[in-house]
């Protein structure tokens, strides 16, 4: 589904913004991403309805808690199948966290529950040795040979917050680490799909930065985190 462009006057009339369908599946303080998305000028709405996700140009899957609670309460309101026809028709898809996690096979914390599968591999706990969960803010290293598009304008050092004690596996796709007794990925992304381990939207001003790149990517039609991003509007943004 092409998305539309944002508010604007153009040759036909007044143009809408493209919608970012927020998923609400109950878990977690979902509404921080949509206020955050907002904030950046993005059309986001808390969705619950699959039919209007359906509609929507671009989905968040946010995440708090565990991954098994996470993926039941998905499939149970009819959010899970939701995602899945959004991911299979190439619309632009931010995750976040544990939405992050879900992108993968599986997680080590409910070993039944099978993730979405975009990205191989599964999501392991962290290391032992140090505290779970991580609960701070961590620098971003860069990593793999294509530029990470949610990063792209990004300054460095890059500092954002997380929250969390599992993380996935590096594949092919991770585009960022960060270092908790061992390297941690932190992001991936492949076309117009990307996933953040981190919170975007406790992240101050470098957080959404990268929502304003989600935003540009949705904006360009899912042309893919290769887009060229605009961070300056979160300039104004402290940490």
């Amino acid at each position: 589904m092409a998305a539309a462009p944002r508010d604007g006057v153009g040759p036909s009339g007044p143009r809408r913004r493209p919608v970012i369908a927020v998923l609400d599946y109950g878990i977690g303080n979902l509404r921080s991403a949509e206020k955050a998305l907002q904030r950046m000028g993005a059309d986001a709405r808390l969705e619950a309805d699959p039919a209007a996700v359906a509609e929507a140009e671009a989905v968040v899957l946010p995440g708090v808690g565990a991954f098994g609670a996470c993926a039941r309460a998905l499939r149970r309101t009819g959010l899970w199948d939701a995602a899945r026809h959004a991911l299979d028709g190439g619309r632009p898809f931010l995750a976040i966290c544990v939405g992050f996690q879900l992108l993968y096979e599986g997680s080590d914390e409910d070993p039944g529950e099978p993730g979405l599968g975009v990205f191989a591999g599964r999501v392991r706990r962290l290391a032992e040795g140090v505290k779970r969960p991580q609960m701070q803010w961590n620098r971003l290293t860069p990593v793999g040979d294509a530029p990470s598009g949610l990063l792209r304008g990004v300054p460095e050092p890059t500092w954002v917050y997380f929250v969390h004690s599992y993380a996935p596996e590096a594949t092919p796709e991770t585009t960022s680490v960060c270092e908790y007794g061992g390297l941690v990925v932190a992001t991936a992304e492949r076309g117009p799909v990307a996933g953040v381990q981190f919170h975007p939207e406790k992240s101050g001003a470098t957080g959404l930065a990268v929502l304003a790149n989600f935003g540009r990517v949705v904006d360009e039609g899912g042309a893919g985190p290769g887009s060229s991003p605009d961070p300056s509007a979160a300039s104004a943004a402290g940490r």
